[in-house]
């Protein structure tokens, strides 16, 4: 442990405000990267003539490593700072983004999209929001993870209809131009603004009465993170928490935004007003987010998941009853109710993981983010292959809505067993607030 020599920044406000600030747009330009899959497939399609399949592959693969590389990016922040990891991942997106225009196979997609894109925006997932709200964030961790979880919606609300009208106007090449422009922009700002940690600027952590010292570097990181995982694997809560957040994933990324444009469209509405809906389901996610954060401070996080899960699944069932040409007030009650619920599990989860893993609760996070990852990947590609196969969607929405009801059930069988609260370093995690597990 070492206590900084560095006075503080002269800001208004706490410091940890501002590097959640940062953070969040940050997320918020990651975001947009996850809502190009869904209107690239027709501009892909129509020029390489790649089956729907092969394009959904690529986003799987995205999808997969976006999970996958959240738990070591994780032990990589507390090896190198926050800082270096995500500037490198800024980097590997914009490149991935670029270098995607000047593809001519579909291997190239699925190489170019689905790994440099997927390994970079994974190292900007909620991952990065856990490590930003545990170590600034002492009270209010639940409102501030809210915020942060629904900062890659809004990158997505914020983008989405720009890269469309883009997609129409000027190519499909245009609308991968710009998020990685956006990405270089915003890797200027993390650079010269996001704090490490903050002992670094002489800060405590916000709701924290005493100074908390950096603490050293923590070497062996992936072997940290698959260590992590060995030590939760072994407990009955995390793969209740790990498959139920397999099933938010598909009934979230793996569906809405790589197969309800999509969907729409085969109904006979133009992709460009299937986007808007999309980006109007951001613009309730935020709200959605960040109430369920408030609400997890207050509540018992396995029975809001649960809650969440079950109301999900009923909109899903009800969506292709709602599907038309047009816009009714049916469609935007669903917007505005999924959207709602679209992150709102995430909040919970992340309170579950502090409660169980402590310090190694964003690693743990990580791995259970990457279930949601397996499950959005596999729906994503399922998603396209039972298009080809079927011509509509309408079952697919019927399995999901089933598969969340049976989640909500995983959800509330949670309880502590012997060993779980432990982390690996021998610490006994403490319980969030309104956690009775």
């Amino acid at each position: 442990m070492r206590h900084t020599t560095r006075h503080p920044r002269t800001l208004p406000g706490h410091r940890a405000w501002w590097t959640a600030a940062v953070t969040a747009a940050t997320i918020v330009v990651a975001g947009a990267f996850s809502t190009l899959p869904g209107i690239l497939q027709s501009p892909l399609h129509g020029e390489f003539h790649w089956s729907r399949g092969a394009i959904g592959l690529a986003a799987s693969v995205n999808m997969v490593l976006y999970g996958l590389t959240a738990p070591f990016a994780a032990s990589l922040m507390d090896r190198f700072g926050v800082r270096r990891i995500v500037g490198t991942a800024l980097g590997v997106v914009a490149a991935g983004a670029l270098l995607t225009t000047v593809m001519t196979a579909a291997w190239q997609f699925a190489l170019l999209w689905g790994l440099l894109v997927g390994l970079g925006t994974g190292a900007l997932s909620m991952t990065l929001a856990t490590t930003v709200a545990n170590r600034w964030f002492t009270t209010r961790r639940g409102l501030v993870t809210g915020i942060l979880s629904s900062a890659g919606v809004l990158g997505q609300m914020v983008f989405l209809p720009a890269l469309s009208w883009t997609v129409d106007h000027h190519g499909w090449r245009a609308s991968l131009a710009a998020p990685a422009l956006a990405a270089l922009a915003v890797l200027v700002l993390v650079r010269f603004a996001l704090a490490d940690h903050p002992a670094d600027s002489g800060h405590r952590p916000y709701g924290n009465p005493a100074f908390v010292p950096r603490p050293p570097p923590v070497p062996g990181a992936a072997r940290r993170a698959l260590t992590v995982l060995r030590d939760a694997a072994r407990t009955a809560p995390f793969w209740l928490l790990a498959t139920a957040f397999a099933v938010c994933g598909a009934s979230t990324n793996g569906v809405m935004w790589t197969h309800f444009a999509p969907a729409a469209h085969d109904h006979g509405m133009p992709v460009t007003t299937a986007s808007t809906l999309l980006a109007l389901i951001g613009v309730f996610n935020v709200a959605g987010t960040v109430v369920a954060g408030w609400l997890t401070d207050r509540l018992d996080p396995r029975r809001l998941l649960a809650v969440v899960l079950t109301a999900r699944g009923l909109l899903l069932v009800a969506l292709p009853t709602l599907m038309s040409a047009t816009v009714t007030p049916p469609m935007m009650a669903f917007v505005v109710l999924f959207g709602l619920l679209d992150l709102a599990t995430v909040p919970p989860v992340i309170a579950l993981c502090r409660t169980f893993w402590g310090d190694d609760s964003a690693i743990v996070f990580g791995w259970a983010n990457a279930a949601h990852q397996v499950g959005a990947a596999l729906t994503a590609f399922l998603g396209g292959v039972a298009r080809d196969a079927f011509a509509g969607y309408d079952p697919l929405w019927t399995v999901l809505g089933a598969a969340c009801a049976a989640a909500a059930l995983l959800a509330l069988t949670v309880r502590r067993t012997p060993g779980a609260g432990t982390n690996r370093r021998g610490r006994r995690a403490v319980a969030a607030p309104g956690t009775r597990c």
